[in-house]
């Protein structure tokens, strides 16, 4: 089964990713693969704080994304499975793909504003010739409606 590799950060663009996996993935029947990725610097800490702190991330990270599988389960079908790595962002996304031979694109939503992309989008966009798999990049200002159309 091809799994769509979608991340879950705090962003606004995210949601848009996280359908568009989704509905893909409803599409061709395959499957959704949501990876959080916890930055090192939050847990540069006394080692009690820093475990405390990256419990809390871990956490908050399940909270995020029972949301996003609670609406991919009812609306589309889709049970997703979560990942969680520790590290820095693009190379932890990159190691995921490399490590799963079922991811089969991966999905990253677009900041609109003025900042651009957004790092992740910029970061990876570099380095797309050298990927595995190709990168979707879903704009985060499309609607629902535009999202179900092109799906």
């Amino acid at each position: 089964m091809r799994k769509f590799l979608v991340v879950l950060d705090d962003s606004r663009e995210c949601l848009n990713a996280m359908r568009f996996a989704a509905m893909r993935a409803a599409s061709t029947g395959g499957g959704v693969e949501i990876l959080s990725v916890i930055p090192p610097d939050e847990f540069n800490h006394w080692i009690g704080v820093g475990e405390m702190m990256r419990e809390e991330s871990r956490e908050r990270i399940h909270a995020h994304f029972e949301v996003f599988a609670k609406w991919m389960r009812d609306r589309q079908g889709i049970d997703p499975v979560l990942v969680i790595r520790e590290g820095e962002p693009v190379p932890e996304i990159i190691a995921q793909i490399e490590e799963d031979p079922d991811i089969g694109v991966l999905v990253l939503g677009a900041g609109n504003d003025r900042k651009g992309p957004g790092p992740l989008v910029s970061q990876l966009s570099r380095s797309s010739g050298s990927l595995p798999i190709p990168i979707t990049v879903v704009p985060g200002d499309l609607s629902k409606e535009k999202l179900e159309a092109i799906t």
